[in-house]
């Protein structure tokens, strides 16, 4: 944690299973290509990756959880690591968990989801990969989220590819960095 940014900024972290699409969403998010590396192989990135946002606050790409290839021990590590940032980390203004939209009820997810509301940490999904279920299927599982987590819980459905919810994403983030920051102050 020592070697985390000290300026201050207001952060909002982005965190999901391996493969879920988060570098892909901070690549579509800033509109550039190769912000982020992507990897059809799961588990590429290993640390928390800071990326500047305007000078203004920082999106945090978090490492993926529940790749299997890696060993027991880096899992509990890493999780460790996310324990202490999330609960610990002053900066940290939002949470966003990215859900595959084709697997919205995966048990490693709603464990994750559990344990935000059990520490009151203030979060919002991320459903990704949009474009690759029916429009049906994406209303029922926002209801099913909603209705599992209330009704007020931010809940955007994504494309990366294709772009969809992007701009709505993108504003709900900057305004809960910077509005909250302002909050605070």
């Amino acid at each position: 944690m020592n070697s985390l940014p000290h300026d201050g900024k207001p952060e909002i972290a982005l965190i999901g299973r391996s493969n879920v699409g988060k570098s892909s969403l901070i690549n579509a998010l800033a509109g550039k290509k190769q912000l982020a590396k992507t990897s059809s192989t799961p588990g590429k990135t290993r640390l928390l990756n800071y990326f500047d946002v305007n000078g203004e606050f920082y999106l945090v790409d978090m490492p993926g959880f529940g790749y299997a290839k890696q060993s027991k021990s880096e899992r509990m590590d890493w999780a460790l690591v996310a324990e202490r940032y999330f609960l610990e980390r002053k900066e940290l203004q939002g949470i966003g968990l990215l859900i595959d939209s084709r697997h919205p009820e995966l048990e490693s997810d709603m464990m994750v989801l559990r344990w935000f509301m059990e520490n009151r940490l203030p979060f919002f999904i991320v459903l990704t990969k949009t474009d690759k279920i029916r429009q049906d299927e994406m209303a029922a599982h926002q209801k099913s989220l909603r209705a599992m987590l209330g009704s007020d819980l931010p809940v955007f459905a994504t494309s990366s590819e294709k772009g969809k919810g992007i701009a709505d994403l993108r504003k709900f983030i900057v305004q809960t960095a910077i509005l909250r920051d302002q909050k605070q102050v």
